[in-house]
């Protein structure tokens, strides 16, 4: 069986053989070398095409993703949006905290301002009586407050369209206030004018303002020359040599992460007959 296929595998390259007579026939022999060149020959195209089939159809076989490598992309994709959700929180809070302080350094520039201008144009005259500058510890439902009370010149109208003077009475304290279900603290001011000084201020009322928002904290200490004083009476007969006040802000809504800020400044009252360097009433200002 081998024979005969092997000798219709040497047909096959070489063709048949011619017929010869009978008389002529004679056996054919092929060297060893030969031999091997034929089989080389008649095997090798089979034997490459099967490799490259087989290495085809293992290609083709595998069309997805083993579980190994689907666990390790998904922990790799995990940590990477953890991270980035993490950076955004951070910076997105740092943000909003930036914001709020400064909101509440505006705040608190724009109320000691306000507070330092209506002292330094505090009404002065000869009769002690017609001079007003009271602050007192006022009792509230939030405990103690600070109550100043001045009479200025030149606040600026109160009343659009009104008969009014040029003497103010000027008055700030903190009130709290609730909204959307959250306490918060606010400086008010209330400007009431006079047109005749023998009027009762207390039945006159005025125009009540917010002046800055989240303010914790509102002190007003005065120096009589010797010592500092908590508060000064509608008694004293003479104006402090100098008041401080000082202004508390806070800078965001959470309480137990607020950051406080502070403000304060220094106006001096010279006595009469005195006169500071630039011959008016001096201040000196501090954060």
């Amino acid at each position: 069986m081998k024979r005969t296929t092997f000798i219709v595998w040497i047909w096959r390259f070489t063709g048949p053989p011619a017929i010869e007579p009978e008389g002529c026939r004679r056996r054919r022999f092929l060297t060893a070398q030969a031999v091997r060149s034929f089989q080389g020959r008649a095997k090798s195209p089979h034997k490459a095409q099967a490799k490259k089939k087989a290495k085809v159809r293992v290609v083709h076989n595998r069309k997805g993703f083993t579980l190994v490598e689907v666990m390790v992309a998904s922990v790799i994709g995990a940590f990477i949006a953890l991270v980035a959700v993490g950076t955004l929180r951070t910076v997105t809070g740092t943000r909003e905290r930036v914001e709020a302080n400064c909101r509440c350094a505006e705040e608190l520039r724009f109320a000691a301002d306000m507070v330092r201008t209506d002292l330094m144009n505090l009404y002065r005259d000869t009769d002690v009586s017609k001079t007003k500058l009271v602050g007192v510890m006022a009792e509230t439902d939030a405990g103690l407050i600070m109550d100043l009370t001045m009479r200025v010149v030149g606040a600026g109208p109160a009343r659009a369209g009104q008969p009014e003077g040029d003497v103010y009475e000027v008055q700030y304290f903190l009130h709290k206030e609730e909204k959307a279900e959250q306490e918060k603290s606010v400086l008010m001011r209330r400007l009431c004018p006079i047109v005749g000084m023998e009027d009762d201020i207390e039945s006159q009322g005025g125009i009540l303002t917010v002046i800055a928002e989240n303010i914790v904290g509102f002190d007003v200490q005065f120096f009589d020359g010797s010592e500092w004083q908590m508060e000064w009476g509608p008694g004293e007969k003479l104006l402090p040599a100098l008041v401080e006040v000082s202004l508390a802000g806070q800078g965001s809504g959470d309480e137990e992460k607020a950051e406080i800020m502070v403000r304060n400044f220094v106006v001096s009252f010279p006595r009469l007959g005195q006169k500071t360097q630039g011959g008016s009433d001096a201040t000196v200002e501090s954060e």
